[in-house]
């Protein structure tokens, strides 16, 4: 396992809003590192997908948590949609962005709004096998065709660039001599859900830091 220390001045609580595009598999894995008191200090105050029949809309429904379609296609304009997206941010007193799974591009103003306060984990050990295009499956296709023997998940902050942020924490999964890219990814996945609360509990606790624009800190008003 290897941490990257950074520094990263944290509220009293992190009220996180989580990005989701897909069946929330990451998102679950958060729901219950906080629910089971493994992430002090922190709660989930919203999630946001582009995708109506997300799975993560229905975990959020399961657990109490508000949770919101929001997609470009409901808009006129990419500076409305952006516009409501911020305001939706601000309105719960977001101060920590999840991405899990979100397959749209964030936005650079709300990039430059949150800046150091979003992150995502990536399913490879960047900066190996990231960047455009490289997601799904597609990541472990890479792996496997370029016969690498060590792959992995990585969790980093989010910046204008994919894959391109600050790393914050990465554990490495073996690549099996008879892998197919969809049993790595399901190792793969195992660790990704060890990693991403791993990493929300340590920015929590002040152990991961990070070095940057501070946003509104919405808890003090």
């Amino acid at each position: 396992m290897r941490k990257f220390e950074q520094k990263f001045r944290v509220s009293a609580k992190l009220n996180i809003a989580v990005f989701a595009s897909g069946r929330g598999s990451n998102f679950r894995a958060i729901v219950d590192a906080i629910k089971n008191g493994s992430i002090p200090h922190a709660k989930i105050v919203v999630v946001i997908s582009n995708n109506s029949d997300a799975g993560a809309l229905q975990i959020a429904k399961e657990n109490g948590i508000t949770g919101l379609h929001l997609s470009r296609k409901q808009f006129s304009s990419d500076e409305s949609f952006t516009t409501e997206l911020l305001q939706t941010l601000r309105s719960h007193r977001t101060n920590l962005i999840v991405l899990a799974g979100y397959m749209k591009k964030i936005d650079p103003t709300i990039i430059r709004a949150f800046r150091k306060r979003i992150i995502n984990v990536h399913p490879a050990l960047l900066p190996s096998f990231g960047g455009t295009g490289m997601y799904g499956l597609r990541v472990h296709e890479a792996v496997i065709a370029s016969k690498a023997t060590v792959t992995g998940a990585t969790v980093h902050v989010v910046d204008e660039e994919y894959d391109h942020g600050q790393i914050l924490l990465q554990k490495e999964v073996p690549v099996e001599p008879d892998d197919t890219p969809e049993s790595l990814a399901a190792r793969v996945l195992k660790v990704e859900h060890e990693i991403y609360p791993q990493a929300i509990r340590l920015i929590a606790e002040g152990q991961i830091t990070l070095d940057g624009h501070q946003p509104e800190d919405f808890n003090s008003r």
